[in-house]
């Protein structure tokens, strides 16, 4: 079976939802794991800390490096890569999975949250890359991977909340420019995007949140297919905007049962797809 094992990765919002799944199926594999994100102390909203991540990729069969990193700070991403190279002797994985996210129209999204979804979700993707590209030069099989959506150019994934899908397709487009401009490198540069929502708690904070997580899938889901093109040829897979789904089909599955959160209710696709 493919594996991670030794394998060192950077993950941005790691300390939950699916940051976390995918730290700790890459855990279970003997991987080395880096923890970039906000949370050092207990959230009121918010379960996990980067230090009760870093414990559970230890029980998990990783080892495990907690890193406070704001990604809209460039010396504290610089800070992270330095540590993580430090600590592991290089980089192999770059996963850009810290979002911010606001599905409102424009009169009601303040500049404020415009600019955080643009440096959480676009900026940082592109500064945690560069950051990393160094060291990842010098792995024998590098990826980067981005958590963000196909470019579907209907206007009305604009229309409904320009800023937020603005922010997202900004990544993708990042995605598709750093796999073209390093593919002679070998360095493997996607996205990934789940088919139906997730249950994480960025969902479950949304208005109808509770409701919309009954239809959703466990994170889980884009653990495995993250697993699935992370131990892929970095030279044979880049350049692509996946699809969970469509992935772990590839890769032979065809049950998908276990990762729905409720199975007993209808599944929703996730925005930025057609159902």
């Amino acid at each position: 079976m493919p594996s991670l094992k030794d394998k060192t990765l950077l993950i941005t919002g790691g300390s939950r939802g699916i940051g976390l799944a995918i730290a700790l199926r890459a855990a279970a594999d003997g991987a080395n794991i880096a923890v970039a994100a906000k949370t050092d102390k207990p959230h009121p909203k918010l379960s996990g800390t980067i230090h009760t991540t870093a414990e559970a990729i230890t029980e998990a069969g990783g080892n495990a490096l907690p890193l406070v990193v704001d990604v809209r700070n460039g010396k504290q991403v610089n800070n992270a890569v330095a540590q993580t190279v430090e600590a592991f002797g290089g980089i192999d994985i770059v996963i850009n999975n810290a979002g911010a996210i606001a599905l409102t129209g424009t009169l009601e999204t303040p500049l404020k949250r415009f600019d955080l979804m643009q440096q959480v979700n676009t900026r940082a993707t592109f500064a945690v890359a560069q950051a990393a590209l160094p060291h990842l030069l010098k792995a024998e099989n590098p990826h980067i991977l981005a958590l963000s959506p196909p470019l579907n150019l209907d206007p009305k994934w604009l229309g409904l909340h320009v800023a937020y899908t603005l922010s997202k397709y900004g990544m993708s487009l990042i995605v598709l420019g750093l796999a073209e401009e390093f593919k002679h490198q070998g360095i493997a540069v996607n996205a990934l995007w789940p088919r139906t929502l997730i249950a994480t708690a960025a969902v479950r904070n949304l208005p109808g949140g509770e409701d919309m997580v009954r239809h959703a899938r466990k994170p889980q889901i884009v653990a495995d297919a993250a697993h699935a093109v992370l131990t892929r040829d970095s030279r044979a897979c880049t350049g692509n905007l996946l699809v969970d789904e469509d992935v772990l089909r590839e890769e032979g599955v065809t049950d998908f049962a276990r990762y729905a959160a409720d199975p007993n209710v209808e599944l929703a696709p996730d925005l930025f797809l057609e159902s």
